[in-house]
């Protein structure tokens, strides 16, 4: 089964989930979604991380979580193995308690942090648990909208995206997510990208730098042609700024420089499989690829003005218009 590839970097921002192996409880009594707390308080501790929000659910949970360090693997694999434990031990059963790796996006903070909490305090309303999402004891919802000591939540950061004034900022967050209710809002989930990027265009771009190369490579990560394919399109955009060309009818033609310099940097910067690469030029096979890059990349190493083609059109890369 392909799984979802994994990005980590300092600062980030992610929302996470995780359900009960074959969607089964995980909670069983109030005592142990206190433990999960005191587990994700630990974690806090121990890793540096921020815990934005939370809503914990009978069979799953929702986190909006920010790492200081690249280390979101470490974290998870803390508090669940932890819970794990202390469930097995408890109610004297072994195996999976959660249904698989748990499952993690990264988030543009600037355009969706706000949004998503209120999309997380509302998960109780939806599921018809409650009428109103102060109802709920197990989220982060009650310390937003009345500060309370103690809660290993971190509201600064959202309420200062209302109002600079803390108690203004509580009112004014308490209406927003109320107007939510009883709406059909639109899933922010939706407009992932590739499974595992949720923000603009700037936004993905900058995230799939952080992931191309090798980390594209591996065939078992779930979505890798959706984020190979956008990063393609930015160098077919990139190539075509820089020769003044559209990359739509001039590469697939071209049997010169300009289409050996797009496929040099298809591999250079892409996991893609020659295969793939070949199909953006009419079905080149995979020999031909394979053959148009080796011959090139030797090229470069000789010719000056081919290495300030490849060069500027890599630094175009940052500036490529969506």
């Amino acid at each position: 089964m392909a799984r979802s590839l994994r990005i980590e970097y300092e600062g980030a921002f992610y929302h996470v989930t995780s359900r009960g192996n074959e969607r089964k409880d995980i909670f069983f009594n109030p005592s142990d979604y206190e433990k999960f707390k005191h587990y994700l308080k630990e974690a806090k501790d121990k890793y540096k991380c921020i815990i934005h929000c939370y809503v914990l659910m009978r069979n799953h949970y929702h986190l909006l979580i920010e790492t200081s360090e690249a280390n979101l693997r470490r974290i998870m694999h803390f508090i669940n193995s932890s819970y794990t434990t202390y469930i097995n031990l408890r109610r004297k059963r072994s195996g999976h308690l959660f249904q698989g790796r748990y499952k993690s996006i990264v988030i543009d903070k600037d355009n969706y942090l706000l949004e998503l909490s209120r999309y997380i305090h509302l998960n109780p309303v939806r599921a018809a648990i409650v009428e109103k999402p102060e109802e709920y004891e197990q989220s982060s919802y009650k310390s937003f909208i009345s500060k309370r000591a103690g809660d290993i939540s971190h509201q600064e950061l959202i309420l200062l995206m209302i109002s600079k004034e803390e108690g203004e900022a509580r009112k004014k967050y308490k209406v927003f997510v109320d107007n939510g209710v009883g709406k059909e809002l639109e899933n922010p989930f939706k407009k992932v990208h590739g499974g595992i990027i949720l923000g603009g265009a700037q936004f993905i771009k900058e995230i799939l730098k952080k992931v191309e190369g090798e980390h594209l490579r591996d065939k078992e990560i779930a979505n890798r042609r959706k984020l190979e394919a956008h990063r393609i399109e930015d160098i077919l955009k990139a190539a075509g700024e820089y020769y003044g060309v559209s990359k739509d009818t001039e590469f697939g033609n071209d049997s010169g420089d300009k289409r050996k310099v797009v496929i040099y940097m298809m591999k250079k910067h892409t996991g893609a499989t020659n295969r793939q690469i070949g199909e953006y030029f009419g079905g080149l096979s995979y020999s031909a690829v394979a053959k148009i890059y080796e011959r090139f990349a030797r090229r470069l190493k000789e010719d000056a003005r081919l290495r300030r083609a490849v060069e500027r059109i890599e630094r175009q890369l940052s500036y490529v218009k969506v």
